[in-house]
């Protein structure tokens, strides 16, 4: 309880799906920051039996769930009662729809989390995204369930800067511009980038994060995905969106109207930003005591567009967007599968778009009309990715 004007308040409950990753260490280091307003009431990750088990000490947190069955037996032993040790899709789905629960964070990679998504937007839940795969994949299915403007309020630093620039407007922009630091390897020419090694590519310039994301990053597929969960969570059209490289990634996102004006975000680029701002939303919060001031007059900002024919993994998810139906989710699978090889040493560097574009043009089946189809088109991309992998890039 914390005193407001005399009178007491309850702590926003939060769970928290993604917990061990790098945005939900993010947000929780806003939730240690501001223990007087929230309190973490669930946690859940994939299969970090210690990790998990550490943070749920940390926090008292009542609910823990791992998506991996046999890694939540073990931590319910370990735990001996001390915490409801939930699991799998049916855990994630529980602690979205626990009544107690006021605010979502649905900060983990992948797709197992939609199915929680929905149960979450479906009670009413205040949700926080950081999810691209649950919109790129889901959003025909996803986002209808919203019920409230700011309901649904995205995590990922350039979602999050559209989302503030579009509040207090009235109409939709003209177009919304997502903002890319351009990756470790935005000079290198197209020789160069034949010879980049996994371990290249995991150095990324600015942001701490995953392989997988990170090597996105690299191809700027990751910015090209950004483009398509945009056109879901802000209503868009494929003409409606853009990627600018940025370095330095100080401003995150603008929005320019039809009158000219242009709005857009800065700040630094640390996530603990956009998860402040998510999680007390419409005020603003410290993300944590002595956080960094932004120091304007030393930054230069430049905004260039992006090379497509060096980074084509952006050029075929502007295909995807445009082309819709399947193609979003056979982006996303095939582009999983080949970051997966390269990360593996099967495939270069520059081999990832290839096995992409191979992949999205062997797809002949019909449009999805479900998510369930959906998720059987993202499974057929991997699958596909994988035999092309074998039979055409080795």
């Amino acid at each position: 309880m914390r005193e407001n004007g005399g009178a007491r308040v309850a702590k926003k409950r939060v769970a928290l799906i993604g917990a061990t990753g790098s945005v939900g260490s993010s947000v929780l280091d806003v939730c240690r920051a501001h223990g007087d307003r929230l309190e973490v009431a669930a946690l859940a990750a994939g299969r970090d039996v210690e990790g998990l088990a550490r943070l749920g000490t940390e926090f008292g947190t009542p609910f823990l769930c791992l998506a991996d069955e046999k890694a939540a037996e073990v931590l319910s032993e370990k735990l001996s009662g001390r915490a409801a040790v939930l699991r799998g899709i049916s855990g994630l789905s529980e602690i979205a729809l626990t009544p107690s629960i006021d605010h979502v964070v649905f900060a983990s990679s992948g797709t197992a989390a939609i199915g929680a998504l929905q149960d979450a937007l479906r009670a009413g839940k205040e949700v926080s995204l950081a999810n691209k795969e649950s919109v790129v994949v889901g959003g025909p299915w996803v986002m209808p369930l919203v019920r409230a403007r700011d309901q649904l309020r995205p995590l990922d630093s350039e979602h999050n800067a559209i989302w503030q620039c579009l509040h207090g407007e009235t109409e939709k922009p003209r177009k919304i511009y997502l903002t890319a630091s351009g990756g470790p390897f935005r000079d290198w020419g197209p020789e160069e980038l034949k010879n980049v090694t996994p371990e290249m590519a995991l150095k990324h310039p600015v942001w701490s994060m995953g392989a997988k994301i990170t090597v996105d990053s690299a191809t700027l597929m990751n910015k090209g995905i950004e483009l398509i969960e945009a056109m879901f969570l802000f209503g868009l059209g494929a003409h409606q969106v853009e990627a600018l490289v940025s370095p330095g990634s100080f401003v995150h996102g603008l929005a320019e109207f039809e009158d000219g004006s242009v709005k857009m975000l800065a700040g630094a680029p640390d996530m603990r930003l956009p998860a402040a701002s998510c999680l007390f939303w419409p005020e603003r919060l410290p993300p944590q005591p002595n956080f960094p001031r932004p120091e304007l007059p030393t930054r230069r900002v430049v905004f260039d567009l992006a090379d497509e024919e060096r980074f084509p993994a952006l050029r075929l998810a502007k295909e995807a967007a445009t082309l819709g139906g399947a193609y979003p989710a056979l982006l996303v699978g095939a582009d999983e599968t080949a970051v997966n090889c390269f990360l593996k040493g099967e495939i270069p560097f520059m081999a990832i778009p290839e096995v992409v574009e191979a992949t999205m043009e062997s797809y002949g089946d019909k449009c999805p009309h479900s998510l369930d189809e959906a998720l059987e088109v993202l499974n057929w991309a991997r699958r596909k990715g994988q035999d092309l992998v074998a039979r055409d890039f080795r």
